[in-house]
């Protein structure tokens, strides 16, 4: 399988996000991608190659054309200002009861007032290198789609910063832009084919499904948290199923406290029946592995054979597949998650006798 990957993701080198009203490490580390292309790398199945750059025309296809220009001139406002704060995030947030019943109002012209308008949370910082490296996950996601569009069976994309959290007009959850959003709206140009998204990160990717809500020709299917306890908290819901010409095209699959492997399957099972039934020949993986048992900020119980299992079951659909990397924050078995993951994808067993404990 061949795998794209840029070491440009180390310029987004934040060190701090928000929670519990309390400054903490943030877990989205470089490490993270790094761990995962020294696992790959020791296996001889995976090949590595090298993004190619596609412009902003894909962003701007699903993202508001004054949010990407915000990202790229942010860091610049920013110490243009005189902030000297090697972080830039939200004190307030432009949430609409704010100004509800006085019109819209307007964007707010200093740099500290602006993220807010933009940014839904206190965990997505940017620093110097964020946009750089952003928009650099784009490219690393779409040349692995070009793989794909170029007769690869599946093709990995190591992505980083991760997407499905960016909405049209607003990023958060460490996401700037959706890689994966961007990916599928080019693939239903493309091959003017169905498209379907299976998004198994641990939490809800609420800016892929408010990007394709109302569209039928974009399958959103996304296995993860409940969000009556999981961030992002405010969609995901089981009752959410997509709008006019979406209606029936979002099936959200909440999963319980302490989900076992069992019972993920079970729940996949469905998700990959809605994806079968579904038209087109291409499927898109949203790949957080942060549904592992030992992930730092997931509540969930999976092992890691079970992701070899699931890769063989999405396998099995027998689609065009492009997996695009999303979260896991484990650092001391991501990399080994992720490669049983893509062996499962291709078929290719593993020595179990190496599995860690617990």
């Amino acid at each position: 399988m061949r795998v794209v990957y840029s070491p440009r993701h180390l310029e987004h080198d934040p060190e701090h996000e928000f929670s519990d009203g309390e400054a903490v490490a943030i877990y989205e580390v470089p490490e993270r991608a790094e761990t995962i292309r020294r696992s790959l790398e020791a296996d001889d199945g995976f090949a590595f190659v090298d993004p190619t750059e596609h412009g902003s025309e894909p962003i701007v296809a699903v993202h508001d054309p004054d949010m990407l220009r915000y990202l790229e001139e942010a860091w610049h406002a920013w110490t243009a200002a005189g902030e000297t704060a090697r972080e830039v995030f939200p004190d307030t947030f432009a949430l609409p009861a704010l100004r509800e019943g006085m019109g819209e109002g307007r964007m707010p012209s200093t740099p500290r007032a602006a993220v807010g308008a933009w940014c839904f949370d206190t965990a997505t910082p940017m620093v110097e290198g964020t946009y750089r490296a952003a928009r650099e996950a784009v490219d690393v996601a779409l040349t692995t789609m070009d793989l794909a569009l170029e007769g690869e069976a599946a093709a990995y994309g190591l992505c980083r910063p991760p997407g499905h959290h960016a909405a049209r007009a607003l990023f958060g959850g460490y996401c700037f832009l959706n890689n994966a959003a961007i990916v599928a709206e080019q693939l239903a140009r493309r091959t003017g084919e169905p498209v379907a998204i299976l998004d198994v990160d641990y939490h809800h990717g609420n800016g892929t499904q408010q990007i394709f809500y109302a569209r039928a020709d974009v399958l959103y299917v996304s296995l993860h948290g409940d969000p009556d306890r999981a961030y992002p908290y405010f969609s995901g819901f089981a009752g959410e199923a997509g709008v006019g010409p979406g209606e029936g095209t979002t099936l959200n699959l909440p999963l319980p406290l302490g989900c076992s492997d069992e019972e993920y399957l079970a729940n996949l099972d469905r998700g990959l029946e809605a994806v079968a039934a579904f038209g087109g020949s291409s499927l898109v993986i949203s790949l957080g592995l942060d549904t592992y048992g030992r992930d730092p900020i997931c509540d969930l119980a999976l092992t890691t054979p079970v992701y070899q299992e699931v890769g063989r079951r999405v396998a099995a659909l027998g689609r065009t597949t492009i997996v695009l990397q999303e979260g896991g924050y484990f650092l001391p078995q991501l990399g080994e998650n992720a490669r049983w993951w893509l062996r499962g994808l291709e078929g290719r067993e593993l020595d179990r006798s190496a599995l860690p404990e617990g």
